[in-house]
């Protein structure tokens, strides 16, 4: 079935193969998560989860009474997917790592880490200028727009600003091992935030 669940990122590692060639992994912590919810229209078919267990003073009366209605624990974290097999789901179920397949591919998305306000090398990804005593233009953007006509700057011109501190998805990712005891997973490759970032895996 399609799965979706919340975890944790703990950090970054390699993993040698068989032909001794180093593999970038990372280390993440995924589950076990209930689902709380499951809300039906007419289109398909809506599933939250929830993710962590907290007390219930420090939830607000509403996330509260959620709760209280299903009889379940309160969690900090809650997460809503989209499945069309809501059938061979209940109310409460817990999801684990058990349900992911190693041989299939995975998305994760997640909240990149923060860079702050950057310039247009770092952000864009820009060429400088020449660095000779004569040059005045090292580190700066340029022109940014036409003159008299239009007379203005388009929106959305590639400037300095803040940088990362965003959703990101990252697609097709292979699964190099599962430990069900643990509730860890080792990935190829890296994916976004820091350590301790909540992260959303989903199968199809």
């Amino acid at each position: 079935m399609s799965v979706g669940i919340l975890g944790k990122k703990i950090g970054m590692t390699q993993i040698f193969n068989e032909k001794g060639y180093a593999i970038p992994a990372t280390l993440l912590e995924v589950g076990p998560c209930t689902i709380t919810q499951i809300k039906q229209t007419q289109k398909n078919t809506k599933i939250q989860i929830g993710y962590e267990y907290t007390q219930p003073n420090k939830l607000n009366k509403p996330i509260i009474g959620h709760f209280e209605v299903n009889k379940l624990p309160c969690f900090k974290y809650l997460k809503e997917y989209r499945s069309n097999q809501w059938k061979e789901l209940s109310l409460g179920q817990i999801i684990n790592v058990s349900q992911l397949n190693k041989n299939d591919y995975i998305n994760i998305s997640g909240i990149s880490i923060g860079k702050g306000f950057s310039g247009y090398q770092k952000r864009h990804h820009f060429q400088r200028g020449p660095m000779s005593h004569g040059s005045k233009n090292h580190r700066q953007p340029g022109s940014i727009g036409a003159g008299t006509t239009p007379g203005r700057v388009f929106p959305g011109k590639k400037m300095a600003g803040r940088m990362g501190n965003k959703k990101v998805s990252i697609k097709n990712i292979s699964i190099l091992n599962i430990d069900i005891q643990n509730n860890t997973i080792i990935i190829k490759g890296s994916v976004p935030g820091k350590k301790g970032n909540i992260i959303y895996i989903h199968q199809k």
